[in-house]
């Protein structure tokens, strides 16, 4: 958050803190650097959490949110307030809360459903009574932070915006815990696609970026988009019936509500050749929107041309995925310098791996239980470092048995999570690459 902080200023850099000073001191920390900074405080207010978790009495929990908020204004003009819990809390007891927060300062109100519990038509309702019975409400923002845990984030959360809220905080791809969070490219679309249901609803969204986040953020999370990801997921715009199809040729609009265009998923295209020059791939790259430093443009641009000489055609795909993997780089402790692999059906899998650290080489091999493995305990073994492999995915960026295949991983070294990414035409390579990736960010 502290880099964020440091680096964003246009929006809000917000950070979380529990009711607690400490927590608060350290949120303020976090984004004193911002220059928009943004506090966002919270406590349980459900009879369960309030009773089993904190063991407070509801006047206990009173006076700590509004010391909270208090003491929060101190170092920021933005404060949100949450009611965690919120859809399970006593209406009465939030009206008097929230109007407390409000008179100490708070100019977000946050009404979570934590567990993901509420019904749509419920939760708009609760909103509703919020806006009717809470003085100053119309001065500060009201907020929705809905849990996925009933598959009713979305639905909750575009329920609540009709029925009067002005916030809704949502997750890219839907992360979170449990379920995960209200999607932020669903909500978005739905209004953009159905704005006479939401009027007066406006929002800053170019939706043309919504595809090329998403990828990003399943890159660097290691989470993989489900294809049955309603608008960015594989098949959203797939259409495998006869009858579909006809219509879809026939008029796009007989079954696509939206386009592709419209979340930036356009037509695949021919990027750049093996001729291409650095100049030029420094310039596609920026029109894609990506900014690189001279190292790292250098080292991407490498990888760009080795991949140009093995494939035939270099999509904008692959481009993607290279710059990302560059953007996910760390200084290297250890680097690979080359592999061998000996494996088969009838046979133990062997690896053999060079690899240098600070100028010197040295060569060394392991077996396992596959290739993959084989390289894994190969690394494990020059590197020193006991690791236990959590997760493990693979996925092609393009079609075509030449395809460009990334590959991520998390690891637990000493109690710590840590986790690798890298992409090459060989599977093997880039999974002992984004291994070695997770390897040194361990060794930082």
């Amino acid at each position: 958050i502290g880099e964020i902080s440091k680096t964003v200023r246009e929006s809000f850099v917000c950070s979380l803190a529990r009711a607690v000073k400490g927590d608060i001191d350290a949120a303020w920390d976090a984004v004193k650097d911002a220059k928009r900074p943004y506090i966002h405080t919270f406590i349980a207010t459900s009879d369960i959490h309030m009773q089993y978790k904190l063991k407070m009495t509801e006047e206990q929990v009173f006076e700590r949110a509004v010391e909270s908020v208090r003491y929060a204004k101190k170092f920021c003009e933005e404060v949100e307030f949450s009611a965690e819990d919120a859809s399970r809390s006593r209406l009465e007891f939030l009206y008097r809360l929230f109007e407390a927060v409000i008179k100490e300062g708070a100019t977000c109100i946050n009404v979570p459903d934590t567990v993901g519990y509420s019904m749509p038509g419920e939760f708009a309702e609760m909103i509703q009574k919020i806006r009717e019975n809470v003085a100053g409400i119309d001065k500060v923002y009201l907020s929705v932070h809905c849990h996925n845990d009933l598959g009713l984030a979305v639905a909750n959360t575009l329920a609540a915006i009709r029925a009067g809220a002005t916030q809704a905080e949502c997750t890219i791809n839907g992360l979170g815990e449990r379920a995960g969070n209200t999607s932020f490219e669903e909500v978005v679309m739905s209004l953009k696609t159905r704005p006479e249901l939401y009027s007066g609803v406006t929002f800053g969204v170019d939706t043309t970026q919504i595809g090329r986040t998403s990828k990003l953020v399943s890159s660097i999370s290691g989470v993989p988009i489900n294809p049955l990801k309603p608008i960015i997921g594989a098949n959203a715009f797939a259409h495998e019936s006869g009858i579909h199809q006809d219509g879809v040729l026939k008029n796009p609009l007989t079954y696509e509500i939206m386009t592709p265009e419209s979340i930036g998923l356009g037509k695949t295209k021919l990027a750049l050749g093996k001729l291409s020059g650095r100049a030029a791939f420094k310039e596609h790259i920026k029109e894609m929107g990506f900014e690189l430093e001279k190292e790292a443009l250098d080292k991407a641009f490498a990888k760009f041309k080795d991949l140009a000489d093995k494939k035939k055609t270099v999509t904008d795909e692959d481009i993607e995925a290279i710059v990302n993997e560059r953007m996910a780089q760390i200084p290297e402790v250890y680097t690979m310098a080359a592999f061998q692999i000996n494996s088969g059906n009838n046979m133990i899998a062997t690896a053999t791996v060079t690899m240098q650290k600070e100028g010197q080489t040295f060569t060394d091999a392991a077996t396992g239980d596959g290739p993959v493995d084989a390289m894994f305990q190969t690394i494990d073994r020059m590197t020193g470092v006991s690791a236990t492999l959590d997760s493990y995915n693979l996925r092609a960026v393009t079609d075509g048995t030449d395809a460009l295949s990334e590959a991520s991983v998390m690891i637990s070294v000493g109690g710590k999570k840590y986790r690798g990414k890298a992409v090459s035409i060989d599977v093997i390579e880039a999974s002992a690459k984004a291994y070695l990736n997770a390897i040194n960010r361990s060794m930082l």
